[in-house]
This record gives structure tokens, C-alpha cells and sequence, in this order.
């Protein structure tokens, strides 16, 4: 419970529209009581032949509850899901801020490629879907099924008191014992479900992405085979809890079955000589003399069976409630993993001013330090050994950042939301994807496969140096802009980079092993054993 009451803020709930959901679901079961009541009543006092003009307002009132009940349930789901829904949206645009922001509420940054990309994908998808599902599964329905049990308590020990104490016990074993044992027995189920719908996530991105690789390797099959073990442990995950949920639900049965044997034995004893229904003067002075102790007790007897309908998805709801708490925890995980789980950066001492408009390279081999320095410095790693983030809003941008299933104008508007027609093209012409855009058969409506699988790679590398000219960051940081492009092409794509900033006064930092590439900028920091400064001053970047 208290990852879940540290999420719920994160879901930006509007307390009214849940108020609204539960107020539709009481409305439901209301009319589905009424109409069981009132069927009991009419087909009762039907049975003694009194005139028709007698029955007339029950036959409406089956009519009007009947069909209030499918009308209150329509508006309940779409309560219901609109409330999720939005509390989902919010949700993921919140983890989202917080991701790239890289900082958690104690300060510390976030290390998100200490998890795999298919666990990352099954945090921001399936568990902010769970936690969703908090609303709409757990939480409505237990306030409503809390309304409607209380009322229909008060409704029936009016009746007869002993018919009420015979119900209350029934909605007790059903909406609590029932419940309580779902939610007890499923415990390890769940962890076991949820792990192993990682594995599976995480298993077939792998294997979609890299398979190529992993057939020349010789891998796939255990690949292949270690997904179907995950799979394996999915369905028996998924087949024990619903086991369990099936228990609870016959335990359910088992409790409105007895209820309804005890309130008719109840009532048969209370319809005997001298017993409390043998005469209800008042009934018959408000129904004409019309309603009999006989007519009232197939009300008392019938009107518990719709009244369970209100606990008989209480199991699942608690299981739900588990499972919404894990995923919540696994969230939040995400958001306070360790600091001591982050890699460090060691590059000796540094000391560099860039004013406005300057541009730096920094050059080195790979594995040298060039990435982490620049994501460093974006905040998006944990400061050490005195590199501290820019101030400025800075943006890094990946050799390997994502390119969306979406369209060319669309993955341009990642950098700028705003972005026109004409300045897309604008920006595409600047790093020399002119030609490619007039040869696309919707021009910039054109659609890219997810990952730029449906263009080269250095299509992609010029499609990322595009966004980066329309992003409004004050420092950009690019990661080996003219990777995969001809020297030629390369240069031009530089040279459009730095063009760029220097118009609009500001800073490009870009890292790169090729030293032809650092000839452009104005300052360049070599990285390497042979180049490793000496100063003794802290290493700050301003």
C-alpha cells in the first residue's frame, strides 16, 4: 500500500470523475436490485388474480429498472475508463518527465541502461497499465460494492431483521473472506508473472532485434529456447492465479446460495402463526390491503441473489490491488534504483569555458569516455570525479537514438512540436537529405518503419542530425554525427551542425573519433593516455 499511495500522485486523479464511476456503479446495482425486488413482488402478488390496475405500477417499474440498469452500466464503463485512462495518460507522461529529466525527488539521476531495453518497455507499458487498472478494477468497484451493501442491509432487516443478519453474514464471507483469500493466495503467482512477463518482453526484443546477429553467432536457439521457458512460466503464472480467483469466486457462489436457503428459511419461520411477516398491517394499508406475508417473503428470498452481484468481482479486485502494487513498486524502483549501480567517468582533470556560439569537439578512441562525458554533462549520468552537468537546457542526442514508426515530419517533431511543413524540409535539406525527400511518394507524410529498419544508416544519421538542428536546446551534444555517412557527406552535415548554433547563438559539443570532424569546431579535447590534461584544477564545463 504505500508504493501505491506514493504512485497515485503520479496519476494526476481528478477525485470527482472517480466519484462519478462509483456513483453510476451504485446506480447500476441499484436498478439491478430494484428489478429483482420488483419481479419477486409482481410475479408474487400476480399469482393471487387481484385487478390488473393493482400490478400496473410494477409492470413500469420492471420496465423503468431494466432499462435504467443497462443505460447506468453503459455510463459506468465509459466513467470508468475515461478515469483510467487519463490516470494511465498522466502516469506515463510523468515517468516519461521524470526519465529525462534523470533525476528521482531525492536529487539522484537515473541509471536507465542498467535495465534491459525489453524490461525498460514492460515498466512504461504493462506496469503503468496495472497501475491503471487500480481504478477501474479495484477501487470503484469496492466502494461501490461497500454502497450498495450497506444499503441493501438496511433495505432487508427493515423487512426482517433476521433475513438482514443472514445477508450480512453471506456479504461478509463474500466480500471480504473471499477476497482476503484471493488476495493471500495469489501472492507468489503474481511476483512470478510479473517477472516472467519481463523475461518474455525482454526475450523477444532481443531476438526481433539482434536475430540476424544471433543466427550468425549460433545463439538463436538458446535464444529461442529461453524465451519459450519464460513463456512456459507465464502460462503457469497466469493458470495459478486463476485457479485461485476460481476458488474464491466458487466460495462467492457457495456464500449467496446459503443466504438465500437461510432467508427462506428465516423468512418460512417469521410467515408461520404469531411470526413477524403472518401480518404487516402497514404493507397492506400502503398496497390496498394488497401485499400479503407470503408475497413479502419472495421478495426477502429472491432480492439477495441480485444483492451479491456486488461483491462477486471483489477477488479479482484484490488481486488486481496486488498486482497494481507491484507494478507500482516496480515503477518507483525505476525511479530510485541505487547510485551505486551507476558507471563512473574517469578522464584526469578538465577545465573549459564555451561562450555562446563556440563549438567543441572531443576526439578519442572508442571506449575512451567520449559518450559518457557527453551524457554527463546532459545529466542523463551521475556526476563523478568533478564533471558536472551543464547548466543550460542541453540536449544529447544518440548515435543510436530511436527513430519512431511514424512519419519523416513526425520524427522531426520530437524536437519541435510546432514544427512546419517548411522548416522540416528546411532542416533535411541542411544535412543533405534533399534528394532522398523528393525520391519518398509522400514527400515528409512518408512513413519509416520502427527503428529506421526501411532506410539506411546513413539516412538515419542525417534524419537525427535534422532533429537536432530543430531542437530549441541551448547546447546540443551529438554523439558521432557523420557515423556511417561518406567523408564528403560527413563534413557537410557537420558543417550544417555548426552553421547552425553559431546562427542562433549557441553551443554544439560533439564527440567523434574521426579528427577531420574536430577541424571544424573551435575548440577540441583530445581523450587518451597520451592526451590526458594535467592541471590540478577541478574538472567543471560552463
Amino acid at each position: 500500500m504505500r508504493s501505491i499511495r506514493r504512485i497515485l500522485p503520479l496519476l494526476d486523479v481528478e477525485w470527482w470523475r472517480v466519484g462519478r464511476a462509483v456513483a453510476l456503479g451504485v446506480l447500476t446495482l441499484v436498478c439491478a436490485i430494484g428489478l429483482t425486488a420488483v419481479s419477486a413482488w409482481l410475479i408474487a402478488r400476480a399469482s393471487q388474480m387481484p385487478p390488473i390496475l393493482t400490478l400496473s405500477v410494477a409492470v413500469v417499474g420492471v420496465r423503468a429498472f431494466g432499462i435504467g440498469r443497462g443505460v447506468a452500466r453503459y455510463a459506468e464503463r465509459l466513467a470508468t475508463h475515461d478515469t483510467a485512462l487519463r490516470g494511465m495518460a498522466n502516469l506515463r507522461a510523468n515517468l516519461y518527465y521524470r526519465l529525462a529529466a534523470a533525476h528521482t525527488s531525492d536529487g539522484h539521476t537515473l541509471p536507465l541502461f542498467s535495465l534491459r531495453r525489453g524490461e525498460l518497455l514492460s515498466r512504461g507499458g504493462s506496469d503503468v497499465d496495472e497501475v491503471g487498472n487500480l481504478i477501474v478494477r479495484a477501487l470503484v468497484p469496492a466502494a461501490v460494492a461497500l454502497i450498495v451493501a450497506v444499503g441493501s442491509l438496511l433495505l432487508l432487516g427493515t423487512m426482517l431483521p433476521l433475513a438482514g443478519l443472514v445477508l450480512c453474514i453471506g456479504l461478509l464471507i463474500s466480500g471480504l473472506l473471499a477476497p482476503w483469500l484471493a488476495f493471500r493466495a495469489t501472492a507468489r503467482a503474481e511476483s512470478d508473472l510479473a517477472a516472467a512477463r519481463a523475461q518474455v518482453s525482454a526475450q523477444t526484443l532481443r531476438i526481433l532485434e539482434d536475430g540476424q546477429q544471433l543466427r550468425v553467432a549460433g545463439t538463436l536457439s538458446r535464444e529461442l529456447t529461453a524465451l519459450t521457458a519464460a513463456d512456459s512460466r507465464l502460462a503457469a503464472a497466469t493458470d495459478t492465479i486463476a485457479r485461485q480467483l476460481g476458488w474464491a469466486q466458487a466460495l462467492t457462489v457457495f456464500a449467496q446460495s446459503a443466504t438465500v436457503i437461510a432467508a427462506l428459511a428465516a423468512g418460512a419461520q417469521a410467515l408461520g402463526p404469531g411470526g413477524l411477516l403472518a401480518a404487516r398491517p402497514e404493507y397492506a394499508a400502503e398496497f390496498g390491503g394488497g401485499l400479503s406475508g407470503r408475497v413479502l417473503l419472495a421478495v426477502i428470498v429472491i432480492t439477495p441473489m441480485a444483492v451479491f452481484e456486488a461483491t462477486a468481482g471483489l477477488p479479482a479486485a484484490a488481486i488486481q490491488l496486488r498486482r497494481s502494487a507491484q507494478a507500482a513498486r516496480r515503477l518507483l524502483g525505476l525511479l530510485d534504483l541505487a547510485p551505486s549501480s551507476r558507471p563512473q567517468l574517469n578522464l584526469g582533470h578538465l577545465d573549459l569555458e564555451l561562450h555562446s556560439g563556440e563549438t567543441l569537439a572531443v576526439v578519442g578512441p572508442s571506449g575512451i569516455g567520449k559518450t559518457t562525458l557527453l551524457m554527463t554533462l546532459a545529466g542523463l549520468l551521475p556526476p563523478s570525479n568533478g564533471v558536472t552537468p551543464l547548466p543550460e537546457q542541453a540536449l544529447y542526442i544518440a548515435e543510436d537514438d530511436h527513430i519512431f514508426a511514424t512519419s519523416v515530419l513526425e520524427n522531426l517533431r520530437v524536437a519541435r512540436a510546432d514544427l512546419t511543413d517548411d522548416e522540416a524540409a528546411a532542416a533535411l535539406t541542411a544535412v543533405g537529405l534533399a534528394d532522398w525527400l523528393n525520391t519518398l511518394p509522400l514527400g515528409l507524410n512518408t512513413m519509416i518503419a520502427s527503428d529506421a529498419t526501411t532506410i539506411s544508416g546513413g539516412e538515419r544519421r542525417r534524419l537525427l542530425a535534422a532533429r537536432a538542428l530543430l531542437s530549441p536546446a541551448q547546447v546540443l551534444l551529438v554523439d558521432e554525427p557523420a557515423e556511417h555517412l561518406d567523408p564528403a557527406t560527413a563534413d557537410a552535415v557537420v558543417t550544417a551542425l555548426i552553421g547552425h548554433v553559431k546562427a542562433t547563438d549557441r553551443n554544439l559539443i560533439i564527440a567523434t573519433h574521426r579528427p577531420a570532424e574536430a577541424d571544424f569546431c573551435d575548440r577540441i579535447v583530445r581523450l587518451g593516455p597520451e592526451f590526458a590534461p594535467t592541471t590540478a584544477n577541478r574538472p567543471t564545463l560552463r
